[in-house]
């Protein structure tokens, strides 16, 4: 028989329990597994596959959930069996409730999480990277994401508690209870139960805590343990030996773009400066500038990025480049030098267009590296998992001295 009744679970409202159960226990042991897996070489097409699957079992979950919900709205719910045992009955009540929240909050922040990130990972269902009215953010990733591992930690006592107390109906009191959930059996009086609002309010109010929390939470640090970049001292600006006129940067931004699985991750340094001398009369000038590695944001894959197969900060925290200006007509200019990253020097040309009104310069421009220049990320061989060609692009505005 599909529907409930009034001392049994219907099959349909089994069939939900039993599939969302084994697809949750599933996806909590792939995470697992993905969250103490190093992240290297060796093991990217490996936790690729896994996350994929991790991700798509979490949207098929949130499916069944809506499904089950909606069906449980409609059905007759079996009565405790117990009733005159008021506290352990309203402690069964709010774990089932607490369970509801747990299938449906726990998939949608992951794929929250995943929407508001690029690249890595994508669910093998055809739905897509995007969410509506998810913005590709790091700030909303992370929100994202520490709901989902609260919501983890949450589903675990839940869990726990839910078997610990079909265990304890089955083994010690041998009641029914367990049965008319797996085998449809009945178990209860018919017309003894009185439902009560007190158990989903206490859930939705215990739900609000845990989605609330990371919001009213400082900051947290950054993948390697420092403070976060604008709680950095700035980069100690080099000096140039130069007659030109110096020029001192006010603001600017210096970001970097590479494919990940096909898709582009953006990232930027928050701590650099820069030594310019620039005469517009020649067009000619020299720039020195200095890079705290260390303040590397790159959407998920921050730590990686700065671990020892890629910018290898913990042993290479600065990069440098040093390079000649000179205009090539109007507007556009090139920098032409060296970068030192990761211990390796490798000539660069930076394209640049460069305007100034009275005082005050506005530059903008972009290079292509190749990441295997620098022996970055030797390991990814295949470019469909990291791509060679790492975009950079600088905006800065910079006021005579």
């Amino acid at each position: 028989m599909l529907t409930n009744t009034a001392t049994r679970y219907g099959a349909l409202a089994r069939f939900f329990h039993w599939a969302i159960a084994l697809l949750i226990l599933t996806d909590i042991a792939l995470g697992l597994i993905g969250e103490n897996t190093p992240r290297t070489a060796e093991t990217a097409a490996g936790l690729t596959t896994l996350y994929s699957v991790h991700k798509t079992i979490g949207v098929a979950v949130l499916g069944l959930a809506v499904l089950r919900i909606l069906w449980a709205i409609t059905q007759p719910k079996p009565v405790p069996v117990h009733p005159e045992r008021k506290a352990e009955t309203l402690l069964a009540e709010v774990i089932h409730w607490m369970l509801y929240g747990a299938i449906v909050i726990m998939p949608l922040s992951g794929w929250v999480m995943h929407s508001a990130e690029t690249g890595f990972a994508p669910i093998l269902w055809p739905f897509g990277q995007d969410l509506p009215f998810v913005p590709k953010s790091e700030d909303v990733a992370h929100m994202a994401g520490a709901v989902h591992g609260l919501s983890a930690l949450v589903i675990y006592l839940t869990v726990a508690l839910h078997v610990a107390g079909a265990l304890k109906h089955a083994v010690i009191e041998k009641d029914g209870v367990l049965s008319r959930m797996s085998r449809g059996t009945d178990a209860g009086v018919e017309g003894e139960a009185h439902a009560s609002a007190l158990p989903p309010v206490l859930a939705a109010v215990l739900w609000i805590a845990v989605v609330a929390f990371p919001f009213v939470m400082p900051a947290p640090e950054r993948p390697d343990g420092t403070a976060a970049p604008m709680e950095q001292a700035q980069v100690e600006q080099a000096e140039l030996a130069s007659d030109l006129p110096s020029w001192t940067v006010d603001q600017g931004s210096l970001t970097i773009s590479v494919k990940q699985m096909g898709a582009p991750v953006e990232g930027s340094f928050a701590n650099w400066s820069a030594a310019i001398a620039y005469d517009e009369a020649t067009g000619t000038g020299e720039v020195t500038v200095t890079i705290d590695t260390t303040s590397l944001t790159l959407g998920s894959v921050t730590q990686q990025a700065m671990g020892p197969e890629f910018f290898n900060t913990e042993t290479y925290a600065t990069a440098t480049f040093e390079g000649e200006i000179s205009r090539i007509e109007g507007a556009s200019h090139q920098a032409v030098g060296t970068l030192t990253l990761v211990g390796q020097e490798v000539p660069v040309t930076l394209a640049f267009d460069l305007t100034i009104d009275g005082d005050t310069a506005t530059m903008s421009g972009t290079s292509t590296l190749d990441r295997r220049d620098f022996g970055m990320g030797a390991g990814y061989a295949d470019e469909g998992t990291v791509g060679f060609a790492v975009e950079v692009a600088t905006t800065l505005t910079a006021v005579r001295q």
